[in-house]
């Protein structure tokens, strides 16, 4: 089928290889056996208009293997997430980070001291007509003022390290279960109009941390599904449940804080669950929203990481050049070394597993044809195609986010970034610029409206930072139907696998959830941490069949034998011709990718679609399934 956004004259088909049923081990939920499914397919072309269609059918690409998790089946059922660009609003924690990032670009962040990385992910550019964006300020928004804003932000990413040190000290002692994803911490800054409502003596409470209750929701969820209607252990977890309550967590976490974390300046105590942090002054400022204290490395001969003494050669106040480069994908040395050290000190991969080849085969090759830009209105000046959006700061590339620009979307695919710039949350920075991105290039090709963020997994909590981007909408596994997230997300609080479509009419109100982006806060966190972006890593963009950081390389190629080039008989190679209306597809060739409950609807239309046209179905024929 000719590409219809193309201006070539050349007939470009979509040719893939039905590869079958995939089973391999989980990188969500780290279950011992094989019990994440997918159906895969090797992909030798795929235009964009049939990719674009795929998305929107619940299949994704690492490299050229496509892949669409068997959702009754698999461990972990994966959702299509996408946001409507003109409809985004951000949050308060969103519009942080990009004001974080531009008192960095005007010299006004400290960055001096060192900070310990936070691994959040989760994330274009055309050679030869590179699109630059430099972002400066005027500075004129700030002030003095924020040095003191700065340093609280600075304090609050360590005391959330150092709760964060502290659950996975329990883990790796046995005092919690291993194996289980926990919630990373997060601290906020308590108000002084809030500490005067508060209980007496409270006055000098500065910071606190809900942490406690996820833990013992997480815990809570864990052993629940452990049971397994097992009564006779009814006693012990009852007796386990007491001691893994909220109030028992957040006290041995304060125990454990107040002996190891070198926290000077504060003192540390558990209340009903939560973990507070007090003043040791014998007065507290009423004015000052954050204590006089010091992190480890401010002070003393010891030496600074090799992240602060880069920074310290910045003279502060000097603004600094970010820009941001959209290329078409391809290898470069520049990019991979920068993946290589990103995988290894983020997500601890060994250094033999992350080479040139899997780099490769994950993030440079595709399959897609690229299309030209076009001046109709119907194509984006970087084109349609597989792109690298590099992120370069004082001719220094820091990160670098691996997406594809389809006719009615922007699809993140993946992100990696600098180590040493994590205190600038890279992950949430590069979803905003590309949020961005679709919003400006609208104006170019008006089909392009849609932010695709690869997989939703509510079952994996690193992996739902993803709906904090709101409104987010998630796709019906079975009807393929767009569903609102606030409201699919009381259903999948229930189970993990839901026909979507099913509740797409459920009034506002008879939602759970509220319809606003501050009613995700408690998933917002959760992108740090990740394996998407994953999706991360994402994901997918996390520890997912796109991240290969749970999968030996070759649990990504398919399983046929004659996939590689010479693999050109007739039997073993299907041409996909997908239109924006329908897709020409042979039966006896997909019905293996269809779960019962998708198979039995899909032959449910496929005979009232007989009875209309009086055709009699047969499994050799192809049929138009729109």
């Amino acid at each position: 089928m000719k590409n219809e956004a193309s201006s070539s004259n050349s007939r470009e088909e979509s040719s893939v290889v039905d590869c079958g049923r995939r089973r391999s081990s989980c990188g969500y939920c780290k279950s011992s056996g094989r019990t994440s499914i997918s159906h895969g397919l090797w992909a030798h072309s795929l235009t964009v208009n049939d990719y674009q269609d795929l998305l929107d059918r619940g299949w994704r690409r690492s490299g050229c293997f496509l892949y669409k998790p068997e959702m009754e089946r698999t461990c972990c059922p994966s959702y299509t997430i996408r946001l409507k660009a003109s409809d985004f609003v951000p949050s308060k924690e969103q519009r942080r980070v990009y004001r974080r990032m531009q008192r960095f670009s005007d010299g006004t962040l400290e960055v001096g001291k060192p900070v310990e990385h936070a691994d959040d992910q989760n994330a274009s550019k055309h050679t030869g007509s590179s699109v630059n964006h430099v972002v400066s300020s005027s500075g004129n928004e700030f002030s003095c003022g924020n040095k003191r804003e700065n340093k609280a932000e600075e304090f609050i990413y360590h005391l959330s390290n150092q709760i964060d040190k502290v659950v996975h000290a329990y883990i790796e002692s046995g005092e919690f279960p291993s194996g289980i994803q926990f919630p990373k911490a997060v601290v906020k800054l308590v108000s002084h109009a809030k500490r005067k409502l508060a209980v007496e003596g409270s006055e000098d409470l500065l910071y606190t941390s809900n942490i406690a209750f996820q833990i013992a929701a997480t815990l809570r969820r864990t052993r629940s599904a452990e049971r397994d209607g097992q009564q006779s252990l009814m006693s012990r977890h009852s007796a386990e449940e007491t001691d893994l309550c909220p109030k028992s967590i957040a006290e041995k976490l304060a125990f454990s804080l107040n002996q190891l974390a070198n926290i000077s300046g504060l003192s540390i105590r558990a209340c009903n669950g939560h973990v507070n942090f007090y003043s040791t002054a014998k007065s507290a400022s009423s004015d000052r929203d954050f204590p006089i204290v010091t992190l480890p490395g401010e002070s003393g001969s010891g030496s600074q990481s090799s992240s602060a003494k880069k920074s310290s050669e910045h003279r502060q106040g000097q603004k600094r050049k970010l820009e941001i480069r959209l290329k078409r994908s391809s290898f470069d040395p520049e990019e991979y070394a920068l993946y290589k050290r990103y995988q290894i000190k983020v997500h601890n991969d060994p250094p033999d597993r992350v080479t040139e080849s899997s780099y490769r085969r994950f993030l440079v090759d595709t399959p897609l044809f690229f299309v030209s830009p076009s001046a109709d209105g119907m194509v984006p000046p970087c084109g349609f195609g597989s792109f690298h959006q590099q992120y370069i700061i004082d001719g220094k590339l820091v990160a670098v986010g691996v997406v594809d620009v389809l006719p009615r979307c922007l699809s993140s695919k993946y992100l990696f970034w600098d180590p040493d710039y994590a205190f600038l949350s890279l992950g949430k920075y590069s979803a905003l610029q590309e949020i961005g991105w679709v919003k400006e290039n609208q104006a170019y090709c008006a089909s392009l409206q849609y932010y695709y963020m690869g997989y939703y997994i509510h079952s994996c909590i690193k992996m739902r930072y993803k709906a904090a981007y709101y409104p987010s909408e998630l796709l019906c596994p079975l009807h393929y139907q767009w569903v609102a997230f606030h409201i699919a997300r009381p259903m999948l609080d229930k189970k993990k696998y839901v026909v979507l479509s099913d509740y797409a009419s459920l009034p506002d109100g008879e939602s759970s959830q509220s319809c606003n982006p501050e009613s995700l806060m408690d998933l917002q966190h959760d992108e740090n941490g990740l394996e998407d972006s994953n999706d991360v890593f994402m994901g997918e963009d996390e520890q997912m069949i796109e991240i290969e950081s749970d999968s030996s390389d070759d649990e990504l190629e398919p399983e046929t034998s004659g996939l590689g080039s010479g693999a050109t008989d007739d039997g073993d190679v299907t041409n996909v011709l997908v239109g924006l209306r329908g897709s020409r597809l042979r039966y006896k060739d997909l019905q293996r990718a269809f779960g019962p409950t998708e198979r039995n609807y899909l032959e449910t239309q496929l005979r009232s679609y007989q009875r209309v046209v009086g055709v009699e179905l047969s499994e050799r024929m192809v049929y138009s399934l729109g």
